[in-house]
This record gives structure tokens, sequence and C-alpha cells, in this order.
């Protein structure tokens, strides 16, 4: 190639460069409300017959760098209800929360199938797979991060384990196992 075409090229390039299609301004520029399509600035559901979702923040149980459960919170539909709140608690540490050392003992292909909790606070959790596929720690933590999440929730009389419809023995932190488990059987999972 020529150095003539060469040096044309290059400050075509740089001349090219300086071009956006996208007009960029310094500070945010206001839409007016006709400008903004399919309803979306409505106080309500596009689309349904006035229909609103409320959101509420939320406790979850993750395991901290040190190892113990501490509580991060999470946005949910209001009223949150144990079904809802525990698929935010599978979601598993935020990036953020991962970068700071957080993580969850719940296994990555772990399938909630169900969970409720009765009028006597009792929290029923229907599993796809046992948790006694996890190490003997990992299970502690993982049932732990279970209960305080559900007790968040109004779990207040413990919850129990399902897999199949069959009730599941929960490991204990000091050994032994319990079909129903509360938070004062993990009491010794929380951060100090």
């Amino acid at each position: 190639m020529r150095p003539r075409a060469l040096v044309f090229l290059a400050v075509a390039a740089l001349a090219l460069a300086g071009c956006t299609l996208v007009p960029t301004a310094s500070t945010p520029i206001a839409l007016p409300r006709h400008a903004v399509k399919f309803g979306l600035l409505d106080p309500t559901i596009p689309g349904t017959n006035g229909a609103r979702v409320i959101f509420v923040t939320q406790p979850v149980y993750v395991v901290d760098a040190t190892g113990h459960l501490t509580p991060s919170s999470r946005i949910v539909p209001s009223p949150p209800n144990l079904d809802s709140v525990l698929r935010e608690l599978v979601l598993g540490p935020t990036l953020i929360e991962s970068s700071a050392g957080y993580t969850s003992a719940l296994p990555h292909d772990l399938v909630i199938l169900q969970a409720t909790i009765n009028k006597k606070g009792l929290g029923t959790i229907a599993l796809a797979k046992p948790l006694s596929s996890l190490t003997p720690a990992e299970e502690v933590l993982a049932v732990g991060q279970l209960v305080f999440t559900a007790r968040a929730v109004g779990a207040n009389a413990g919850i129990v384990v399902t897999v199949g419809g069959v009730p599941e023995k929960l490991l204990l932190p000091g050994g032994g196992t319990l079909v129903k488990v509360t938070e004062a059987d993990y009491a010794s999972l929380l951060n100090p």
C-alpha cells in the first residue's frame, strides 16, 4: 500500500472514531410522558384490570466468609410467601456478596417443588432431591439456611422437608437428626 493511501486511511479512521450514532449528553435528559409507550408509566400493570405489584425486602440467610449464617436482603412481591422467598434463596449470593466471600450451602441444582406454611406456623418444603447428597457440614448449613429463611417469612413452628411426599430426617449441628427442626436447633450457626 502506498504511504499516501495509508495516511489517508489513518486520518479517515480517526475522524470516524470520534463519531457515534447515539448523541451523548453530560446530564440525563427527561423524556416527555407522551414519548414513553405501552403504558410503562401507569401506576398499574399494563394490559390488566388495574393490577398492581408491590415489592418488599425480605431476609434470606447465606453463608458468610467465616462459615456462619447471616441475613441478606432480597426483593420479593408483597405479601411475601415461603415459596417466593425460598426461590430467591436458591439463586444464591449476589455478585457483590460473592466477591465479599459469601456462599450458599444449598446445591446449585436444588429444585423446590412447593413451600407452604400452615396455620400453626409449620413450614413444609417439598424438594425434588434429598439434601443428604451433600457433605454433613454442607447439609447442616443448607438446612440452617432453610430454617432461618423460613422463620423470617413466618414459619414460627419450624420446618419439615419432604422428598416425594416423605418427610426427611434433617441433620443437626451437634449430630443426630430430626424430622421437624426449628431455628433453636441451628442457633449455633449464626454469626456471633
